[in-house]
């Protein structure tokens, strides 16, 4: 405050100040970091508000709910096999994890090839498991007939919320392999030598949070 006033800066000209032209905020926090998270909170609240939603519809419907072991149950050697296809899913989304952990660690070392190729895998990944919710979308909807406004399983919501639900996080995901690719080739390519490579660990944190939303989705819709 003391420097402030000699400064003739008061204390509202000084954080004007610090948010508009420093390179860091929130103590040497990161700004492109400090925007991801206020951008992932935000995020949160949407999925929370559709999943709090899917509860609420859920335990109060009286028509017959589909059961999560047959409609996603997936035939291997002529055999169902319950939520084969989801599994394979969600060990893709874990092993992305795993690669794009690898990818920040390499990146805080700048060795920028490794985090190409450990962010092109994470990217491959992302968009295998994208391919595979659209064959499952396609399944659903031209095997089991489920619509948005219908499902003749059971209860018609049960579409509208898997697919919006779903859908949403699908697109996440998407944009989540575009932003790695970009990233990725920008890290080769140099653009990001003279700084900590905190870019990746920023992309991390995306990836890592639509990571953890699929844990919940796996567990709403295909364990309940």
């Amino acid at each position: 405050m003391a420097e402030a006033a000699q400064t003739g800066q008061g204390p509202l000209t000084t954080i004007v100040d610090d948010w508009s032209s420093d390179v860091t905020t929130f103590k040497a926090v990161p700004w492109g970091k400090a925007m991801m998270w206020i951008f992932l909170l935000s995020d949160t609240f949407i999925f929370t508000s559709f999943l709090v939603s899917y509860m609420a519809v859920r335990m109060t419907q009286t028509d017959a709910w589909p059961e999560p072991s047959a409609v996603f149950s997936l035939e291997a050697f002529g055999t169902p096999v319950p939520l084969l296809l989801i599994a394979i899913m969600t060990f893709i989304l874990i092993t992305s994890s795993g690669t794009m952990a690898m990818a920040v660690n390499m990146g805080y070392r700048k060795r920028k090839v490794a985090v190409f190729w450990l962010m092109f895998a994470t990217a491959l990944l992302g968009a295998s498991f994208v391919g595979m919710q659209a064959f499952e979308w396609t399944k659903l909807i031209t095997d089991e007939g489920v619509r948005a406004w219908q499902n003749p399983m059971g209860a018609p919501q049960f579409g509208s919320f898997f697919f919006m639900i779903t859908g949403f996080h699908g697109l996440h995901v998407s944009a989540g392999v575009v932003y790695l690719l970009i990233v990725a080739i920008r890290v080769l390519r140099g653009r990001y030598d003279n700084t900590s490579f905190e870019i990746v660990e920023i992309t991390g944190l995306y990836w890592h949070f639509v990571d953890l939303v699929w844990v919940f989705i796996f567990a709403f819709f295909y364990l309940w």
